[in-house]
């Protein structure tokens, strides 16, 4: 790897483009670099992953409208079209529509692949806006892949080095500019073009993190399918000769100046060397459980605790819990961010799966988290639940903030130390550093995990033979002729999506 040096210039400096942090990602993706076996193992398990959790939000509603606007934009003239999630794979839309869509229904569930750093990311997220474009530019599936793997090194690269949310600024702002990165490769485009791209993707993906605040929204799954549209119509402008804002990092009135550390800010951003294989993929990790990512270790040491201590699920019989963790965990699901939207039995799903309180409660109790179950109003507003909910408070520990923030892949962690103290007085202690998925954990996600959670959540939804056929296409990813990319969609089984009212807009 070399690292980029990031600062912001003067205007007057004329900042050469060869040293533009967005020059330097267009180098990168430029770069013909074969995939690695494993790197292109870890994609096929991520694109089964993402298809997984789609296949499980095809009738929500927000994954219905996304759907819905997508249909409503036929295939465009510039080639094949892309197809949508839920939809018979001869259905077109235009490609951008596509990674809308297919976007919403990968992130709206929260349960697909997730890395922690300086900033917080969900790669998989590349993933729909780059399947949409191999589909309609008539792509195989080696391009594909290559460009998938550039997509995670691009995006995983940046969240090593530049927090964004420290600044209120939404973690998108770095698919943006990643997605652009990958269709780059997967186009085979040039380094000029590409510069281009990766910077009007970045300036049309910054917005602030509110929704990720307080009263979670429907936006919340949204905003990373807005962000890979926008890389596909960043590309698009880019192909033509448009330009982007210059330099869009570095620049006296830029990115970096305005909306993050300010004029005087320095990042070291690691990038592969030219030449280098892009294997950032491998350093990711996916999720055993619908919830965002620092609750799954917690969510597995509560499913510990059932078993061994059944008396914590009364809440008569505790007093309090205490749960020792990051910042970022405290701060953005715990007790630190101030929201008592995340105390409340009638919150949103999105409000509810960013609450380690209401998740440590319900798997405490319950010994299981399901991703429907655990969220039915029902379940959430319990009196049981709720008076054991009231209960659970977090606190930042530095030993678990340095732990998440090391770059040491053994002792990096994301889990934190319990302590229930019983009305009797006495305590219980557990800790857990990492999710038994994590690589490290106690059952490491391998295939087999991965299809075994494509096959569950897909059952209701599709029909077996279509489960098969996906699968089959999915393993067959490096291989995947133009002709066959089609087969990269799910079809809902018949009379599924029929029974979902569509709702009502614009288009």
């Amino acid at each position: 790897m070399r690292t980029s040096s990031v600062r912001v210039a003067r205007s007057t400096e004329l900042l050469p483009r060869e040293d533009q942090l967005a020059w330097r990602i267009a180098e990168v993706a430029a770069d013909p670099v074969p995939v690695d076996g494993d790197v292109a193992e870890m994609i096929v398990n991520r694109v089964l992953d993402n298809a997984a959790v789609a296949a499980a939000s095809l009738v929500r509603r927000p994954v219905v409208s996304a759907r819905a606007q997508a249909l409503a934009h036929p295939a465009s003239a510039g080639g094949a079209g892309s197809t949508v999630f839920g939809e018979p794979a001869e259905r077109r839309v235009s490609p951008e529509w596509a990674a809308w869509a297919n976007g919403v229904a990968v992130r709206e569930l929260d349960y697909h692949d997730t890395f922690l750093a300086a900033e917080y990311s969900h790669p998989g997220d590349n993933i729909p806006p780059l399947v949409a474009v191999a589909q309609h530019a008539g792509s195989d599936g080696a391009a594909l892949l290559r460009g998938i793997a550039t997509g995670y090194e691009i995006q995983i690269d940046l969240v090593r080095a530049i927090s964004l949310h420290a600044h209120k600024i939404d973690h998108v702002a770095h698919l943006g500019p990643s997605a652009a990165a990958g269709i780059g490769t997967l186009l085979g485009s040039d380094p000029a073009t590409i510069f281009q791209a990766v910077g009007q993707a970045l300036h049309t993906t910054t917005a602030t993190r509110q929704s990720r605040k307080g009263e979670i929204s429907s936006w919340k799954a949204h905003a990373p399918a807005f962000a890979g549209k926008m890389a596909v119509e960043a590309v698009d402008r880019a192909l033509r000769g448009e330009t982007s804002p210059t330099p869009i990092y570095e620049g006296e009135d830029g990115v970096i100046a305005w909306l993050l550390d300010g004029p005087d800010a320095h990042y070291e951003v690691p990038l592969p060397e030219p030449g280098e294989s892009k294997r950032a993929i491998l350093d990711s990790y996916t999720k055993e459980h619908s919830a965002e990512y620092q609750a799954q270790a917690l969510i597995d040491l509560a499913r510990r605790l059932h078993r061994e201590h059944p008396e914590l699920a009364d809440p008569d019989r505790v007093e309090s819990i205490l749960i020792a963790t990051s910042h970022h965990t405290h701060n953005v699901i715990g007790t630190g961010s101030g929201d008592p939207q995340k105390y409340d039995p009638t919150a949103t799903r999105e409000t509810l799966d960013h609450s380690i309180p209401y998740i440590f409660t319900v798997a405490l109790q319950d010994g299981e988290w399901h991703h429907t179950r655990s969220y039915a109003p029902e379940r959430a507003q319990r009196p049981g639940t709720v008076a054991l909910w009231q209960k659970v408070r977090t606190a930042e520990d530095p030993e678990w903030t340095r732990r998440y923030h090391s770059v040491d892949p053994a002792e990096k962690a994301f889990g934190g130390r319990v302590v229930v103290t019983l009305t009797d007085g006495t305590t219980i202690a557990d800790e857990i550093a990492v999710a038994d998925a994590h690589p490290l954990g106690a059952r490491p996600f391998a295939r087999d995990q991965y299809v075994a959670k494509f096959r569950t959540l897909a059952q209701d939804v599709l029909e077996p033979a279509e489960i098969e056929r996906f699968l089959d296409v999915a393993q067959r990813l490096p291989q995947l002729r133009p002709e066959d990319l089609g087969g990269l969609t799910l079809t809902a089984r018949p009379g599924l999506l029929d029974a979902v009212p569509l709702p009502k807009g614009l288009f």
